[in-house]
């Protein structure tokens, strides 16, 4: 349906690098997880820059699943880790070892956030956590994924 949905395919083949659009233009960043935000999300400079700037202009900023990989790059205006000191959570080192993809994704969440100062916490594996701390808003794994944006629709009011 996509595919046949002209307007669609036009906005897709005319879409913006995340580098060449202000964060001054947009009221929140959500950064939905799955595996694929291990490669296009990590270490992602136009992607962490962008973040960084909706979080320092106190606009919401959510991630989950394997989205807050993305948050790895991100930092605060003094220059300090974005997770650092704040209440954060993503796919755990757990989850990620039940699915037998501890080798293959670049850095594990859980650890990588405890590394940066980061305040992570989670629940048993695959059930719904959702964290709030200021304006950031990261949710553990998939079944987080509805109370996730549910608070960041919450912060955007």
């Amino acid at each position: 349906k996509f595919k046949e949905d002209e307007e669609a395919m036009d906005a897709l083949r005319n879409s913006a690098e995340l580098g060449s659009v202000s964060a001054d233009a947009f009221d929140g960043a959500y950064l939905a997880g799955g595996h694929g935000t291990c490669v296009d999300f990590y270490k992602n400079a136009a992607l962490g820059a962008f973040v960084s700037a909706m979080y320092a202009a106190g606009k919401p900023v959510a991630a989950d699943c394997h989205g807050p990989i993305a948050l790895l790059g991100c930092t605060k205006p003094n220059g300090e880790p974005l997770v650092k000191g704040l209440k954060v959570t993503g796919f755990s080192d757990s989850e990620e070892a039940a699915v037998g993809l501890t080798d293959k994704v670049p850095e594990l969440i859980e650890t990588a956030m405890k590394a940066q100062g980061g305040l992570y916490t989670a629940t048993a594996d695959w059930t719904p956590n959702a964290v709030v701390d200021g304006n950031l808003v990261t949710g553990q794994n998939p079944a987080s994924s509805t109370a996730c944006a549910n608070a960041f629709v919450e912060l955007l009011a």
